[in-house]
C-alpha cells in the first residue's frame, strides 16, 4: 500500500512538473538557508565548551563607578585570585592571564612579531583543557621565565614539537626556556593565545593592590556548587579587602564611597556565556552577540516558514485541477484516510527531495558564507553523524505540516458538488490562501526593513564626525622595539616628502591601549572632586596628526618645561568635574596605589570630544599628558604615492632595526574593524533578505499562475467582448496587490519594534525615519507585481479562440 501511494504520488508530480520544480525549489533554498544558520548558530553557542570542566568555570568581573564615569571591566585585582582560593571553601582553583601585548621573537637573524602572547598563573592546565604534547602541566608554568607553547608555534620556531628546553627570544633580551607545548587552542575559544608565559616573572610587586585591575581571572568551583551563591557572596568579600586600600588612598571607608553615588561591584560570568554575553573593557578577544543569534534563529525559521507556506498555497490553489480526480476516487470508494495519505505521501516525497538538494547547496555554498561570516564552518563526519537523522526528521515533520492542510482540504471535497462543477475554484474565497500570502510578504518586508536600519547605520557610523580625522593616517607597529630610537626614526620620518606630522604612542582611538586612573581636583583626594578619566601618554603633534580641536587653551609645546606637569582634558571631563573656566585649574594624580605620591598638574587646553571605542559608548572622559610612549607611530600623509611613501618608511625602519619586521596598518581600516561585526551582519541580512523574497515570489508566481488558468475562459470572454489587455492585467493583479499592501500594514509596527530596539546597542544612532517603511514598502509592491505581471500579461495576450473553442 505504502509504495502504491509513493508510486501514485511520483506520477502526480511528473505530470505537473512546473508545479514540482517551484514546489522543490522554494523549500530547497528554504531548508539550505535554514542550515547554513544553523551551522552559524551552533558554532556560536558552542564557544568555550571543549573545555571538560566548562560548567565549573567563571570569570571574575569588576565594575566601578566614580566620578560619573561608570566602566565595567573583564579584569580584577591582582591578589583576588590567591584570596577567592583561601577564603572560599567551595573555590577548587583560580587562574589569573594577564596579556603581555606584541613583542618581537628571535628566529634565526629574524626577527618576527608576535601579539598573541599572555602571562599565566600555574594553574592554566587545571582550569582549562589545553592537552599538553610535550612537558609536564603541573610544573610548566612554576619557574620565572618559562614558557609553554602551541604545536603550531613550535613547528613555526623549531620545524618540530619536541622542543622542550629549548630557549625563545623576546625582544632580543628576554630569554625563556619552552617548558611545555599544548595542542593549538580550538577557534571555538574566547581566547587564542601562542606564548603563555609563566606568571612569576612579573615579580610580587606587582601583586598587591586592589585598586588596579589588570588581570582577567577565572574561578573553577568544586562539583555542585551553584555560581549564583557563590556570585552573591562576592560583594562583601570585596568590600573588605578594598576598604583598606580605599581609606589609605582617598581616606574614606566603602560605605561613605558609596553615599556619595559611587560603588565597586563584583561578580562572574560562566565561560560559556563569555562570548555571547559580555562586552567588557579588557577582554581577550573579540566576542560575539546573543542578539544577532536571536535575529539569525528568527530569520531561518521564517525562510522556513515562508517555504512551507508556499507547499500549502501552491497546493490548495490547484485544488480545482484535481477536484474531479478525487470526485472520481470516492465514487470508487476510496475512503477519506486513504487520499490523506495519498497527499501526505507527495508532500514527503517533495521535502525529501527538497532536502538532499538543500543538503548539497549547503555544502557548495558553505565556502562563500564562511567568507561573508568570517568564519571557518565545514559539513564533517562528526557534523554528518547528527545531520543525517535531523534532515530525515525535518523532512517528515515539513512534509507532515506542510501538507496536512492541503491533505485534508483536498480529501473532503464532496464527490457530488465535484462533478456537477459546484466546487468553489479561483484566487477569490481562498481565505487561507490569502492569510499565507499576507504571512509571506509580512516577514520578507520586515527583513527588507531590518537591512535598511543596519544598513543607514552602518553609513551613519562611516560618515559621523568623530572629532578626530582618521583618513590617511599610517600606523607604524611595534616602534617600542626601537627603544631610545623611537624619537629619531620619528623625525626622520617627518623629513619625507608626503608626510604632513607624526606623532609617537600607543594611545589611539582606533586602538585597544587603554588605560583609567583617578583623578582629583584637591591634593586631598577629595572623592566629590575626582573622576576615573581614561588616562593617556602622548607628545607634542598628537592633536594636530589626529586634528583634534582645542576649544579653548592650547596644545602641548616642547619648548614649554612646565608642560611636563601640565594636562589637557576633553569636554566631558570638564563637565563631570563642574568646571567653568577649566584653565590653569589644577589636577591632583596619585602617581602609586597607596597614594603616597601625589603629582599636580595645571590644565592646559580642552579638546573637543572625540570617540575612542565604539559608537554603542557614551564617550568618556580622557586627559592627555605629556610623557614618552614609543608603542606606535602615526602619520599623517598627504594621500599622494602612498605606496612609495611606504616603501621610504619601511627602509628608515629597516635602517634601525634590519631583523625586526615592518608592520603597518591604516586608521580608518582599524575603524572599520571595529564594526566588522555590524558589517557582516549586514551583509548576511541582504543575502538571506533577498532569499527569502525570491521564495515567497516563487509562490506568488505559482499562485498567479493557477489564479490566471482558473480564469482562463473569462479573460477569453472579457477579451472577446473588447476589454483591454492593460484591464485584464489589472484586473488580475489587484487581488494579490491588496495583500501586499495588508502585509505592509502589519509588519511596519512589528519592524520598527524590533529594530527600534537593535539600535538602542548604539550610544550614536540614527532614528528610524519613516522613508525606509515607505521605500520596503514601494519595494515590496513593485517585487510582487513584477512577479505576478508576467503571468498577468501572458493570460492577457492569449488568443480567446483557444480558451473558447471547446463551448
Amino acid at each position: 500500500m505504502l509504495k502504491n501511494y509513493f508510486k501514485t504520488a511520483i506520477r502526480s508530480l511528473r505530470k505537473n512538473t512546473g508545479f514540482t520544480a517551484i514546489n522543490i525549489l522554494g523549500l530547497s533554498v528554504g531548508l539550505a538557508t535554514c542550515l547554513l544558520i544553523v551551522f552559524y548558530v551552533i558554532d556560536e553557542v558552542g564557544y568555550d565548551r571543549f573545555n571538560k570542566k566548562a560548567d565549573r568555570i567563571m570569570r571574575v568581573n569588576f565594575e566601578i563607578k566614580f566620578g560619573g564615569n561608570h566602566s565595567r571591566y573583564a579584569q580584577t585585582m591582582a591578589p583576588l585570585a590567591q584570596v577567592l582560593k583561601t577564603e572560599f571553601p567551595n573555590v577548587e582553583t583560580t587562574l589569573r592571564l594577564k596579556g603581555r601585548g606584541g613583542v618581537h621573537v628571535k628566529k634565526g637573524n629574524e626577527n618576527i612579531q608576535e601579539d598573541r602572547i599572555v602571562y599565566s598563573d600555574p594553574a592554566l592546565f587545571d582550569v582549562f583543557t589545553l592537552p599538553i604534547i610535550n612537558g609536564n602541566a603541573a610544573t610548566a608554568l612554576v619557574e620565572p621565565n618559562s614558557a609553554v607553547i602551541t604545536e603550531s608555534t613550535a613547528k613555526k620556531y623549531f620545524d618540530q614539537t619536541d622542543v622542550v628546553g629549548k630557549t625563545l627570544v623576546l625582544n632580543d633580551h628576554e630569554n625563556y626556556k619552552i617548558t611545555g607545548v599544548i595542542k593549538d587552542i580550538p577557534k571555538q575559544s574566547h581566547f587564542n593565545y601562542d606564548f603563555f608565559l609563566s606568571m612569576s616573572t612579573l615579580g610580587e610587586s606587582r601583586e598587591t593592590t586592589w585598586l588596579s585591575n589588570n588581570f582577567n581571572t577565572y574561578v573553577l568551583l568544586k562539583p555542585g556548587v551553584d555560581y549564583k551563591k557563590f556570585n552573591a557572596q562576592l560583594p562583601p568579600m570585596m568590600r573588605r579587602h578594598i576598604n583598606v586600600e580605599l581609606q589609605s588612598v582617598v581616606h574614606l571607608t566603602t560605605d561613605e564611597f558609596e553615599k556619595a553615588g559611587n560603588f565597586f561591584k563584583m561578580d562572574v560570568t560562566p565561560l560559556t556565556d563569555i562570548h555571547l554575553y559580555s562586552d567588557k573593557i579588557g577582554e581577550l578577544g573579540h566576542n560575539g552577540n546573543i542578539m544577532y543569534i536571536y535575529i539569525f534563529s528568527a530569520i531561518a525559521i521564517f525562510i522556513l516558514l515562508i517555504a512551507c507556506v508556499n507547499f500549502m498555497n501552491l497546493s490548495t490553489a490547484r485544488s480545482s485541477n484535481r477536484a474531479r480526480e478525487v470526485g472520481v476516487r470516492k465514487v470508487l470508494g476510496s475512503p477519506r484516510g486513504s487520499l490523506i495519505a495519498q497527499f501526505l505521501a507527495e508532500s514527503i516525497l517533495v521535502t525529501f527531495v527538497s532536502t538532499l538538494i538543500a543538503v548539497l547547496m549547503a555544502w557548495a555554498f558553505l565556502p562563500l558564507f564562511n567568507q561573508v561570516a568570517s568564519k571557518e564552518l565545514a559539513i564533517t563526519l562528526h557534523s554528518l553523524i547528527w545531520l543525517v537523522p535531523v534532515m530525515i526528521a525535518v523532512s517528515l515533520v515539513i512534509g507532515c505540516l506542510a501538507g496536512f492542510y492541503p491533505a485534508f482540504f483536498l480529501s473532503a471535497f464532496q464527490p457530488v458538488d465535484v462533478l456537477k462543477g459546484k466546487l468553489s475554484t479561483g484566487f477569490k474565497g481562498g481565505m487561507l490562501r490569502s492569510f499565507l500570502v499576507v504571512f509571506q510578504f509580512s516577514i520578507s518586508i520586515i527583513l527588507i526593513i531590518g537591512t535598511l536600519v543596519i544598513y543607514n547605520q552602518l553609513k551613519y557610523i562611516q560618515n559621523k564626525n568623530l572629532g578626530y580625522d582618521r583618513n590617511q593616517i599610517l600606523i607604524v607597529k611595534n616602534t617600542g622595539a626601537l627603544g631610545n630610537q623611537a624619537k629619531i626614526f620619528k623625525q626622520e620620518v617627518k623629513q619625507l616628502p608626503g608626510v604632513d606630522d607624526a606623532t609617537l604612542t600607543g594611545y589611539l582611538p582606533t586602538a585597544d591601549y587603554r588605560n583609567t586612573s583617578a583623578l582629583f581636583q584637591d591634593p586631598t583626594l577629595d572623592q566629590k572632586r575626582g573622576i576615573l578619566p581614561q588616562v593617556w601618554s602622548v607628545d607634542e603633534d598628537y592633536l594636530r596628526t589626529l586634528n583634534i580641536k582645542v576649544v579653548s587653551g592650547r596644545n602641548f609645546s616642547t619648548q614649554l618645561h612646565t608642560d611636563s606637569s601640565a594636562v589637557i582634558v576633553n569636554e566631558t571631563a570638564v563637565r563631570l568635574m563642574g568646571l567653568k573656566s577649566p584653565l590653569n585649574k589644577p589636577i591632583y594624580r596619585p602617581m602609586d596605589s597607596g597614594g603616597k605620591t601625589i603629582k599636580k598638574f595645571n590644565i592646559i587646553g580642552v579638546v573637543k570630544d572625540f570617540h575612542f571605542s565604539s559608537l554603542r559608548d557614551n564617550i568618556s572622559p580622557v586627559t592627555l599628558f605629556l610623557e614618552d610612549n614609543y608603542d606606535a607611530l602615526s602619520v599623517r600623509t598627504n594621500g599622494k604615492n602612498a605606496p612609495a611613501l611606504i616603501s621610504a618608511i619601511e627602509s628608515k625602519w629597516k635602517s634601525l632595526l634590519p631583523n625586526q619586521h615592518f608592520a603597518y596598518s591604516f586608521m580608518d581600516q582599524d575603524f572599520d574593524a571595529t564594526y566588522r561585526t555590524e558589517q557582516r551582519i549586514g551583509k548576511i541580512s541582504v543575502i538571506f533578505t533577498s532569499l527569502a523574497i525570491a521564495i515567497a515570489c516563487l509562490g506568488l508566481f505559482g499562485l498567479a499562475a493557477y489564479a490566471a488558468e482558473q480564469r482562463t475562459k473569462e479573460i477569453g470572454i472579457r477579451k472577446v467582448l473588447g476589454a483591454d489587455v492593460s484591464v485584464i492585467v489589472a484586473m488580475l493583479t489587484k487581488d494579490f496587490i491588496k495583500l501586499v499592501f495588508i502585509a505592509i500594514l502589519i509588519s511596519s509596527p512589528v519592524a520598527w519594534y524590533f529594530m527600534h530596539q537593535w539600535l538602542q546597542g548604539f550610544a550614536y544612532r540614527v532614528n528610524f525615519q519613516w522613508w525606509i517603511v515607505a521605500l520596503a514598502g514601494i519595494g515590496a509592491i513593485l517585487i510582487a507585481f513584477l512577479t505576478i505581471s508576467f503571468q498577468s500579461i501572458k493570460s492577457a495576450l492569449a488568443n480567446p479562440v483557444n480558451s473558447l473553442k471547446n463551448e
